[in-house]
């Protein structure tokens, strides 16, 4: 799960580290007294104390990045998201092409350079950090020539499935979903119209859709999981509608797709649906999805086209037999916990949760659980969609899959606090960079 960052910019006057206290020099010898008793022995010198090292210093380095948790709890995973506008008033001329993220040893950290708007250029330098409650951490931002990620390195993938009727499917390390594209609603064999979400579960790290898929076998569990979650013309676990006079109207199966970036730390990709509607009003939709590596939890962002007046937009879970649904309106998510296959092959977690502050009514249909919520008149409207299996390890039961929504909702509403400050003298440094915080 990625949470964005409150940036906020300052400029460090020094970066040299605290030099540890000289040791204390041992007192002059005294005179002898009088007296035939002799001086008592100079005391010995007190030992000097250690100081931590800051980050380590190279002449490369450009900039500074300071990170601080401000939850009284972990955080794994975390995603920092740097982007480029706000790097540049630090570090003026900075290429992203040239520039490698390393921790306070100096040890290069694994990045990933994002193109947001598909103009095949980076907007934004993403790694990844783990937090204790409380802590803060420090990276640099470093020139110099980035190697290319490994295979194993990757965490975090999508692509369009042709082979399967035009499937989209993506995955990380702990989870992987799919939608249904054109041509499966005229397949002969199988025919469905539906722009609900697929969950597949797995138990293994390792990426698996392009192995289900040629294998074309995934609904039975071989050792590394399945596709045991039944869609049809449900929302899945996260597809919407237009909630209007009590029922959910529903747009068809995805139209076109892109995919802006693909691992190893995110997955950027976009799905556009064909205008559909109720009462007269027809929208057209643009779904991005953004997935990050070590995350239970997708970001959906939803843009609409065509709305003439207020949207509400019901997200939906499907109902399935033996679920039990919790809803937190005041906090804004909705969570259910249900047997997969009667329980045989395990239990499932999914959730809905939106951003601190979201108006959030409790709904339902026949096929799904409901979480109701107003479109915003520009910008997308943005949720998370999360799963977890109990088979995997991480999440034993509803209990713990409760408390991780409860975990995002906090994380979300406390982003990680980011501060940017340009290395004195470095080449292209800033020397009075912006004090205006940056979203």
């Amino acid at each position: 799960m990625t949470t964005r960052c409150v940036l906020v910019f300052s400029l460090i006057g020094s970066l040299a580290c605290a030099s540890a206290p000289p040791a204390s020099r041992p007192e002059p010898a005294v005179a002898p007294a009088p007296a035939p008793k002799a001086q008592a022995p100079a005391p010995k010198p007190t030992p000097a104390v250690a100081v931590p090292a800051g980050p380590v210093a190279d002449p490369a380095d450009v900039a500074v990045v300071t990170l601080t948790n401000p939850l009284a709890a972990r955080r794994m995973a975390e995603t920092i998201a740097l982007a480029l506008a706000d790097l540049t008033k630090v570090v003026p001329g900075l290429d992203l092409k040239k520039t490698l993220v390393v921790n306070a040893h100096g040890k290069p950290v694994l990045s990933q350079l994002v193109d947001t708007d598909g103009d095949e250029t980076p907007d934004q330098l993403v790694f990844q950090a783990d937090f204790g409650a409380s802590e803060s951490k420090t990276f640099k931002l470093r020139t110099g020539e980035r190697a290319n990620a490994s295979e194993a390195d990757y965490k975090a993938y999508g692509r369009f499935v042709r082979e399967r009727h035009d499937d989209f499917a993506w995955e990380n390390d702990l989870v992987a979903h799919r939608v249904y594209g054109p041509d499966l609603e005229t397949c002969k064999k199988e025919p469905l119209t539906s722009s609900g979400v697929d969950v597949w579960v797995k138990r293994v790290s390792k990426l698996v859709v392009n192995e289900w898929y040629m294998t074309d076998n995934y609904h039975q569990d071989h050792g590394e999981g399945a596709d045991f979650y039944a869609v049809g013309k449900s929302r899945g676990c996260g597809g919407l509608g237009i909630w209007s006079g009590g029922k959910l109207a529903v747009s068809k199966n995805f139209t076109g797709s892109r995919v802006l970036a693909n691992g190893p730390v995110r997955l950027v990709f976009e799905l556009t649906y064909a205008a559909w509607g109720t009462g007269g009003m027809r929208v057209t939709e643009t779904k991005r999805v953004i997935l990050d590596a070590g995350s239970h939890f997708n970001r959906f962002e939803s843009t609409f086209k065509g709305a003439k007046a207020a949207l509400p937009i019901g997200i939906g879970i499907a109902k399935h037999p033996g679920g039990a649904v919790e809803v937190d309106g005041k906090a804004g998510w909705m969570r259910v916990w249900e047997p997969l296959d009667k329980g045989a092959a395990g239990n499932l977690g999914t959730a809905i949760v939106l951003p601190p502050g979201s108006n959030v009514e409790a709904q339902q249909t026949d096929l799904e659980y409901l979480v109701v919520t107003p479109a915003p008149k520009s910008g997308p409207l943005a949720y998370y969609v999360g799963t977890a299996w109990d088979r995997a390890g991480a999440i034993a039961d509803a209990a713990a899959w409760t408390k991780e929504v409860q975990l995002l909702s906090s994380r979300l509403a406390n982003p990680v606090l980011v501060t940017l400050a340009a290395v004195p003298g470095a080449a292209h440094s800033n020397p009075v960079p912006s004090a205006s915080p940056s979203k």
